[in-house]
């Protein structure tokens, strides 16, 4: 009953200018049990929807008549941290990475399995209701690491006072870490911890996921001193002892 509920609760946009992989997606996500769907077919009239409505999931395909996803993802940042799911015909290292270093999440390439879709969205959707509860047995706690607190009742990253955005994916990134302090975790450990063993993406994504967090919490992001690299084993977020 509980996946009952996720599903028709969840909100779901579709965008992408072929009215036919709309209608397809649309139609499987309704048979999937998700019914609160918007659609769109240009940038801008997602950002119409975007800025009148909560959602929890954006798909959004990387080429619009009215410019790329990749550019529209910032734009989308600036309103919701909801998940964003790129549709994209690209393949290329260099272009996946720009969709995650953009706000991307995930993404699927062209042409795809509309089940493929909906099979990532369930992934996620048990991820975001797993991952706070399942590294620790302590809920709502304040991370405290002075320059800045994670709020994890509250589902906020607090900067020098100021509540700073964070995507899903980052935010639950940044919630593990808050939890092993000091302690070296690998590129494999994070994505079998925060992504889960149904994850389809690689460890690129980690990669762009901690400089997303640097971003966040660093005073200077190409140097950091909190989340820093440890060379040939994977990163730590330090925190001083009796802090």
């Amino acid at each position: 009953m509980r996946w009952i509920f996720m599903e028709t609760s969840t909100k779901i946009l579709i965008v992408d200018d072929e009215k036919a992989i709309v209608k397809m997606l649309e139609t499987m996500l309704r048979k999937e049990g998700f019914q609160q769907l918007y659609t769109a077919h240009t940038g801008e009239e997602a950002m119409e929807i975007i800025q009148h409505n909560e959602l929890d999931i954006i798909i959004l395909d990387v080429m619009l008549p009215d410019g790329s996803g990749f550019d529209l993802s910032p734009r989308i940042r600036q309103l919701t941290n909801a998940y964003i799911l790129f549709l994209t015909a690209r393949v290329s290292d260099l272009d996946v990475l720009t969709g995650f270093a953009t706000g991307g999440d995930d993404y699927v390439t062209k042409p795809f399995n509309p089940l493929e879709v909906a099979a990532r969205i369930k992934a996620y959707l048990r991820r975001k209701e797993r991952i706070p509860v399942a590294v620790t047995s302590e809920s709502g706690k304040r991370y405290d690491f002075e320059r800045f607190v994670l709020d994890e009742s509250a589902g906020e990253l607090i900067v020098n006072g100021k509540v700073i955005p964070c995507p899903t994916q980052v935010y639950l990134l940044l919630l593990y870490f808050c939890k092993h302090p000091n302690i070296v975790l690998s590129k494999s450990t994070l994505l079998e911890a925060v992504w889960g063993f149904d994850s389809y993406v690689d460890e690129n994504t980690v990669s762009v996921h901690i400089r997303r967090i640097r971003e966040r919490i660093e005073e200077d992001p190409s140097n950091p001193k909190l989340l820093i690299t440890v060379r040939g084993l994977g990163y730590k977020l330090v925190k001083e002892k009796g802090k």
